[in-house]
């Protein structure tokens, strides 16, 4: 297998880097993990079914590493992890097994239109004082959709669940760190029910480079959620929430190929 992939280096090299940056942006502000690689992958000429089973196989793993990583810094809010967990899976796993009976991309752009607008009404917080951490009240809906839409829409549970939690004042750093550590279970329940559909041949050279480079990336991208500014965190999540849901806008209404 080892010397496979050195064999094989400058083939998975790119794979790699998109890996490491989707990570280092997903563990560092909870959100962008899956839209990112599956862009770049589908830029690069990967097959979109190719693309979505590499980055939901890899992102099983990614997410596993990106939890332990928050939890060792420090970044994990425990009732709210609690309260997020089952809720979360019980969309996901709902998700899973309606996908077939619902059309995601039917509802998407909608919620993209909704996140797009979060995004720069983040932007505009991190300007001003950002609202005075407390605890959210609106926990349980947002992971049931959160987890329901990242199955049914091949993602949306960073964008939709972080980015409320921190309109509600829930603290930056915690929000993030608690919102990716709950993904890694979420993430596992819905690769579980996908499985039967998926295989092993899931596991190709897209699948193993994201597998590294995420793997690499995801303690730097905990401890900068630590150790960045709530006023920059705001601004930065603003920024590529607003970004990726306008890309997707863009090829609803047929402006991006």
């Amino acid at each position: 297998m080892i010397d496979a992939l050195l064999a094989n280096f400058g083939e998975i090299l790119p794979f790699i880097l998109i890996g490491f940056g989707a990570q280092m942006i997903d563990g560092a502000l909870g959100m962008a993990y899956g839209v990112i690689s599956s862009t770049l992958l589908l830029a690069m000429g990967v097959p979109p079914s190719r693309a979505s089973a590499s980055v939901h196989a890899a992102e099983t793993f990614t997410t596993g590493v990106s939890a332990i990583s928050h939890i060792l810094h420090g970044n994990v809010d425990w009732r709210l992890f609690a309260r997020l967990i089952i809720p979360g899976v019980i969309g996901g796993i709902a998700g899973a097994y309606l996908l077939s009976n619902i059309d995601g991309s039917v509802i998407k752009p909608f919620v993209q239109v909704y996140l797009a607008a979060i995004g720069l009404y983040l932007i505009w917080r991190g300007f001003h004082l950002p609202p005075k951490p407390r605890d959210p009240k609106w926990v349980t809906p947002l992971g049931l959709a959160g987890g329901f839409m990242d199955a049914t829409g091949g993602g949306g549970w960073g964008p939709i669940v972080t980015s409320n939690l921190l309109l509600q004042g829930s603290s930056p750093r915690h929000t993030i760190g608690t919102v990716n550590s709950v993904e890694f279970i979420l993430t596992l329940s819905i690769s579980l029910t996908f499985l039967l559909h998926l295989g092993w041949e899931t596991f190709t050279t897209y699948t193993v480079g994201l597998l590294i480079g995420g793997v690499v990336a995801a303690p730097f991208g905990a401890m900068l959620a630590r150790r960045i500014a709530p006023r920059f965190l705001f601004s930065a999540v603003g920024v590529i929430l607003t970004l990726t849901s306008a890309f997707g806008i863009g090829k609803w209404l047929g402006f991006i190929g």
